[in-house]
């Protein structure tokens, strides 16, 4: 089997040569690729985060923030384009990198690069600002005085590879509030962000100096503390105890920014459970399951079905186990590491135990379909599968009883997918906010979210901004020593 090699990260002002470089090897789909990305010493990482900050001082913050938004949109637009080099490359190795079927990488890839365009750019900064401007320069506070936003002068982001595409969300936000970027590349997924990083070069010369992608081994101490010195602000993802050993080794003066893992759950009204709409509805929820082999954190890993429809939960389920063995041959799941077909062994296992042990229960799809859904005629507390197109579904006689099941696990809440009527999506939109739910979705878009959401509940660009006031009275009395205003007293 023949072996690509490709160069992963970004490194303005250094020469390629003088740069360690680790490989990454990746298998899939019948092709052998090798990564190699950047490994730098704390000298080297220390001057090119002070080289990114200058550069981001200089070229970046002078633009207009409309300018930065034509920037990163004529970026987007060449990787929307399926004939742009930079395009091809991520439709060529994120299938290998990824293990995921090239079809849906292609399709997903294409639906999450559309919330970037300029319209979509413009509602994300809306979201945060009433008035953008005030990234640009002063203006009017409605309190009075004046009012401007700065950024950080250096940010510094840690990725997750579990989704292809995700360190687009906030190095935008770090161009648009006018930041320096450092960006650490996953190990499980270090491509995305590279041809991001160089086409956005490409498109405006002067940003080629104002962002950076390095790597390091996970653990290694001294090129995490070396960008940590030198950032104002990190923003970071993964799991919860990645995140608190990066909280531990900051300065107690940076500002730090953590993405921790969250599980997503679906609920379906009897409203949508007729002849018609149930099995759409069941086709929908399995492309929720399939997109990212439910490696989001919007994905849902438990689905709630009313009862009183003319499609039964225990029929939902059937329904939504055909839909899964369709999709598996239109998009075949990725080949498991033995780490992770062992954990979906055990949960299969557990699942099949507590289904055969509660009356009605059942356990679908065979050991080895690519799929499972595991259905309980009773309410079932919210627990996160395996993942990888595994779903718990649960009858309930309405859906208020769910709420009860989510709120012990409130800080772990972020998506819930609905398909019910109007009144009843505020309504249970009410009581799933309270429970602790961030995020409402159709079923079939929970793994798209909107541009400008609000991620885990917070504000994506404000959260990384200083605001700095001009207080009326200071305004006042800079006025008296105008010169008019000294030439016109008594």
């Amino acid at each position: 089997m023949n072996e690509q090699r490709w160069r992963a990260g970004h490194l303005p002002g250094l020469d390629a040569g003088q740069v360690d470089w680790h490989v990454l090897p990746f298998e899939a789909h019948g092709r052998r690729v090798a990564i190699e990305v950047p490994l730098l010493d704390e000298a080297a990482l220390t001057a090119l985060s002070r080289r990114v900050r200058q550069a981001a001082r200089d070229r970046l913050q002078p633009l207009y923030v409309d300018q930065i938004i034509d920037i990163v949109a004529r970026a987007v637009a060449r990787l929307l384009d399926p004939q742009d080099p930079a395009r091809r490359e991520l439709d060529e190795l994120l299938p290998i990198v990824t293990g995921c079927d090239a079809e849906m990488v292609r399709l997903g890839l294409t639906s999450y690069l559309h919330t970037f365009r300029a319209p979509q750019l413009r509602r994300f900064l809306a979201q945060d600002f009433p008035n953008p401007k005030v990234l640009d320069g002063f203006q009017p506070a409605t309190k009075g005085g004046s009012v401007r936003a700065f950024g950080p002068a250096l940010l510094a982001h840690l990725w997750a590879g579990n989704v292809p595409g995700l360190p687009l969300w906030s190095l935008v936000c770090g161009l648009l509030v006018k930041a320096g970027n450092v960006g650490k590349l996953p190990s499980a997924e270090p491509v995305f962000a590279s041809v991001a990083a160089r086409v956005l070069a490409e498109v405006h010369p002067p940003l080629a100096d104002c962002l950076a992608m390095v790597w390091w081994k996970g653990g290694q101490a001294g090129p995490a503390k070396a960008l940590y010195g030198e950032a104002d602000t990190v923003l970071a993802y993964g799991g919860n105890a990645a995140l608190r050993a990066v909280r531990d080794e900051l300065p107690v003066t940076t500002r730090f920014l953590a993405y921790g893992h969250k599980i997503g759950l679906a609920m379906v009204g009897r409203a949508a459970l007729d002849r018609q709409r149930g099995p759409a509805t069941a086709r929908l929820a399995a492309l929720d399951m399939v997109r990212y082999e439910q490696q989001g954190c919007y994905s849902p890993h438990v689905l709630y079905v009313e009862r009183g429809g003319a499609v039964q939960p225990r029929e939902f389920a059937q329904y939504l186990a055909a839909e899964l063995a369709n999709l598996s041959h239109r998009h075949p799941p990725r080949a498991l590491s033995l780490e992770e077909a062992a954990a979906l062994a055990d949960w299969r296992q557990a699942a099949e135990w507590q289904a055969l042990g509660a009356p009605g229960g059942e356990l679908l799809g065979g050991e080895g379909s690519g799929w499972s859904v595991v259905f309980r005629d009773t309410p079932q507390p919210l627990a996160p599968t395996a993942g990888h197109r595994s779903l718990a579904v649960s009858a309930v006689d309405s859906l208020d009883e769910v709420v009860a099941q989510l709120e012990p696990h409130g800080a772990f809440l972020q998506t819930a997918g609905l398909a019910t009527t109007s009144e009843e999506l505020f309504r249970l939109g009410h009581l799933l906010g309270q429970a602790g739910v961030t995020r409402i979705a159709p079923i079939g878009g929970m793994a798209q979210p909107e541009a400008g959401w609000h991620h885990d509940g917070r504000f994506n660009l404000a959260d990384l901004v200083r605001m700095v006031e001009i207080e009326q009275s200071a305004e006042a009395a800079a006025d008296r020593l105008e010169p008019s205003w000294q030439e016109g007293r008594p």
